[in-house]
């Protein structure tokens, strides 16, 4: 019996070591990319477009203080940060101006792209501006091109961002739905075209997650996170129409940056 004690003893205190052991390595482990450097790359929904603060060097890039990458370099202090996003970005503007400040100390990437390329811009406009089918129909176009092109166009760019940064954890975060549906006394489109739009998101999402998991990189999801702060939700975290500055529309706000998007990177990284 006294052996049999003596045994579960040191059992429990080897289990006791192994358990803190992990938890050092988990906890290395979460602080790698801090270690090393981090790169913000993508398109508006990175650069913080909507969240205002931006950085005046930064131009019709639209880079902001209050953008995801900036508030996680800001809480994490890794030992480079590079925020190259840019408003309006497609997957050619990343391959063809946005990698310098990747290498091989690289740590941490983030990106957000895809969007441009399925025609974001002129999408909305469509759907703001004229009827439900032609919004549907608009949509319809746009997902032919994520079926038949984006996966090649996302290819090209995950290649890239390897070969320059071949340690690198690769992030890359998704699109949130724009509204919340079956709402009644929300103005502004219709619900048919807010189904459609929010379709669109989910269609989107699924080529780039499928995209991203076979180059080895991490999807983050942020359509969960911004659930319950769509439009129409009565705490949008989005921008609807901006009259006063149409760039803005349909644009994460601040609240979206910070509450949407940067606990995902967060998790993810």
């Amino acid at each position: 019996m006294r052996r049999s004690r003596l045994s579960v003893y040191v059992a429990s205190l080897l289990l006791a070591v192994g358990t803190a052991l992990t938890g050092a390595v988990t906890a290395q482990a979460s602080d790698t990319a801090a270690i090393g450097g981090y790169v913000a790359l993508g398109d508006s929904y990175s650069s913080g477009l909507g969240a205002g603060s931006y950085d005046a060097s930064s131009g019709d890039c639209s880079r902001s203080t209050k953008a995801y990458p900036y508030l996680w370099a800001a809480a994490n202090s890794p030992s480079s940060f590079a925020f190259t996003a840019c408003a309006g970005a497609r997957t050619s503007d990343v391959t063809a101006s946005q990698l310098g400040p990747l290498n091989s100390s690289t740590a941490l990437v983030s990106i957000t792209i895809g969007g441009n390329d399925a025609g974001f811009s002129d999408i909305m406009t469509t759907c703001v501006l004229q009827s439900d089918s032609a919004c549907v129909s608009r949509i319809n176009t746009a997902k032919a091109y994520v079926d038949s092109t984006l996966p090649g166009r996302l290819d090209t760019v995950y290649s890239a961002i390897r070969a320059k940064a071949p340690s690198a954890h690769v992030v890359v975060l998704g699109y949130p739905r724009f509204y919340k549906l079956g709402v009644t006394g929300c103005l502004g489109l219709s619900e048919t075209k807010r189904r459609a739009l929010n379709g669109a998101a989910d269609y989107i999402d699924a080529a780039t997650e499928k995209r991203a998991v076979d180059h080895g990189f991490t999807f983050g999801d942020v359509r969960p996170t911004f659930t319950g702060h769509e439009l129409c939700s009565g705490s949008s975290w989005m921008h609807s129409v901006n009259w006063l500055n149409i760039p803005e529309s349909y644009h994460p706000t601040a609240a979206g940056q910070s509450g949407g998007y940067l606990p995902v990177l967060n998790a993810a990284a």
